[in-house]
C-alpha cells in the first residue's frame, strides 16, 4: 500500500492507525512517502514500526510521488491510497479477492463513503468537452446539476452494486502489477489532478477491465480544496491538467493546444476567464511549487 503525504498531520494518523492491522491482515507492505511535510505528517508515519518511510528530498507530483512508491513496492497488488481515508475492516481482503477472480480486471477501487457515511461518487464516466466546461469553468455553479454534470459522476446507477466503469478517483485505486509493465506508470506530465482518469483510459485501451468495489469501504474525508473557487491555485492546476487531457486524448490534432511545449502564449485562451496569466510557463504546476510556499496538494484527487 502507497500513501503520500504532504502536511496531512491532521489525518495521517487516523489512516494509519486504521490501515496497519488491514496490511498485518493480508501480510502486505506499508510504504509512505512524505512530500517535504511543514508538519508533524512525517513523525507521525515514524511512529507506525510496520511503515517503511520515505522522505523526499524535494517536492514532487503526485503521479511522481506513486510512481516511486510503485518502483520500489515488492507485492502483485499495489493499493495507492490517499491520506485524508480510513479503511474499513477486510476492505484490502476485499480487493484482493475481486482480483484473484477477476484475472481481466487490471485496475479496481473500493466503495468511498463520506464521514457520515452518505457514498462519495467514486466511479465516474469518462469526461467530454461538455463535461469538462460543466465542472471546470467558471459556468459550473450554473451547470451543477445538469444532466452532463449528473451523466459524469454516473447519479443515474446504483453505487451499491458492482460494476465495470471508466475511470476511478484517486484516492484509492487497487492496481495489478502486470499493468506498470503493459500499460506504464502514472503519466507525470499531470503534476496533480486527472492523473487517475489518463490512467484509467489507458488500462482500457489496453483491453484491461476498470471495476467499482463496493463490498471494500474506505471513509475518504475529501477535503475537495479545488473545487472551492475558480480562480485558486488548485483549481487552477486542475483544470490546466483538463486541458491536457483533453489536447491527449479528445482533440490531439489541434496545434494551439500543444500544451507540452515550454512556452506557450495562452492570453487569448484566458482572456475571458479574467486570468491575469502571459505564459503557460507561468502556470504550470511545477513553478506554482516553486513560486508560492502555501501550495499544498493536500487534497483527494476529485475530478
Amino acid at each position: 500500500c502507497l500513501v503520500v503525504t504532504h502536511n496531512h498531520g491532521a489525518y495521517i494518523d487516523r489512516c494509519l492507525n486504521a490501515l496497519v492491522p488491514e496490511i498485518t491482515r493480508i501480510n502486505g507492505e506499508l510504504i509512505v512517502i512524505d512530500n517535504r511535510s511543514d508538519d508533524e505528517s512525517a513523525a507521525i508515519a515514524r511512529s507506525y514500526p510496520q511503515v517503511n518511510l520515505h522522505i523526499n528530498k524535494q517536492r514532487r507530483g503526485f503521479a511522481a510521488n506513486n510512481n516511486f512508491g510503485m518502483a520500489i513496492a515488492k507485492g502483485h497488488y499495489i493499493l495507492i491510497l490517499n491520506p485524508d481515508t480510513e479503511v474499513l475492516p477486510h476492505a484490502l481482503e476485499t480487493l484482493i479477492n475481486f482480483m484473484n477472480t477477476h484475472p481481466k480486471v487490471g485496475l479496481c477501487g473500493a466503495q468511498l463513503l463520506f464521514p457520515d457515511g452518505a457514498i462519495q461518487p467514486s466511479a465516474r464516466r469518462f469526461p467530454s468537452i461538455t463535461s469538462v466546461i460543466a465542472r471546470r469553468t467558471p459556468l459550473r455553479g450554473l451547470l451543477r446539476n445538469s444532466h452532463f454534470n449528473q451523466h459524469h459522476l454516473m447519479l443515474d446507477v446504483d453505487h451499491s452494486q458492482p460494476r465495470e466503469v471508466d475511470w476511478l478517483l484517486g484516492a484509492c485505486l487497487f492496481i495489478r502489477r502486470e499493468i506498470l509493465a503493459e500499460v506504464g506508470p502514472l503519466d507525470e506530465g499531470f503534476f496533480l489532478y486527472v492523473e487517475d482518469i489518463d490512467w484509467a483510459r489507458r488500462i482500457h485501451q489496453a483491453l484491461w477491465q476498470v471495476y467499482y468495489v463496493p463490498s471494500s469501504q474506505i471513509i475518504h474525508h475529501h477535503l475537495a480544496v479545488s473545487d472551492k473557487k475558480f480562480f485558486s491555485r488548485y483549481m487552477w492546476i486542475h483544470f490546466w491538467s483538463m486541458v491536457r487531457y483533453t489536447r491527449k486524448h479528445l482533440l490531439p490534432a489541434i496545434p494551439w493546444l500543444a500544451i507540452d511545449r515550454p512556452q506557450v502564449d495562452v492570453w487569448n485562451l484566458t482572456s475571458k476567464l479574467n486570468c491575469q496569466l502571459a505564459t503557460a510557463k507561468s502556470i504550470q504546476p511545477q513553478y506554482f511549487w516553486q513560486r508560492h510556499n502555501r501550495f499544498s496538494p493536500k487534497i483527494n484527487h476529485d475530478q
